[in-house]
C-alpha cells in the first residue's frame, strides 16, 4: 500500500508593481540568498483570497492591491530532506499545495514595511519577472517556474500598458 503525502494548504502571492516586475524578500531565517515571494498556510475554514490577502499584509503590511488572477491549478513542492521546523503546524506535512494570486499594487512604496513582529522578510526589491526563478531556493524552482508560466500573459500586458 502507498502511504499518500500530506501536503500543507498554502496561499502565493506573485504581486506587481506598474512596470511589471515581480516583489521579491529575503527570508530573516537564511544566511544565504533566500528570496521568494510571500506565502502562508490558509486557516481551517478560511478562503484561499482571504488567505492570500492577510498573509501578504501580515508579511508586507501591504493592503493596497487588486486581483488580477487566481491560479487554475494547486502547485505543490516537497520539503528537502532533513528540514527542520520550529513550527509544529508543518512538522506533519511532506511539503505545501499552493493556490497562488497574481496582484497589481496600487498604493505607495513606503507602505511595504517588513519590520513586523516575528517579520519573515529582511529585504525586498522589485525584480523583472524572468530572473525570479534563479533568487529563490532549489525546491521551490518548479513551483515558480510553472507559477510564471501561467501568470505571464498578465504580466506581459501590464508591461505593454
Amino acid at each position: 500500500m502507498t502511504e499518500k503525502k500530506l501536503y500543507r494548504p498554502n496561499v502565493g502571492i506573485m504581486l506587481l508593481n506598474k512596470k511589471g516586475q515581480v516583489f521579491m524578500a529575503h527570508r530573516t531565517d537564511s544566511r544565504k540568498q533566500a528570496w521568494q515571494m510571500p506565502q502562508g498556510g490558509i486557516d481551517k475554514g478560511e478562503d484561499e483570497y482571504e488567505a492570500a490577502r492577510r498573509e501578504l499584509y501580515e508579511e508586507t503590511h501591504v493592503s493596497s492591491i487588486s486581483l488580477i488572477a487566481e491560479s487554475v491549478h494547486w502547485y505543490a513542492y516537497d520539503f528537502p530532506a532533513g528540514v527542520r521546523f520550529l513550527s509544529e503546524k508543518k512538522k506533519a506535512f511532506v511539503g505545501q499545495k499552493q493556490k497562488w494570486f497574481l496582484f497589481q499594487f496600487t498604493g505607495q512604496e513606503n507602505e511595504i514595511d517588513l519590520d513586523q513582529p516575528d517579520a519573515e522578510f529582511n529585504q525586498w526589491q522589485w525584480v523583472d519577472a524572468e530572473k525570479i526563478v534563479d533568487m529563490i531556493v532549489a525546491f521551490k524552482k518548479d513551483v515558480y517556474r510553472q507559477v510564471l508560466d501561467e501568470f505571464m500573459p498578465f504580466i506581459d500586458a501590464i508591461r505593454n500598458d
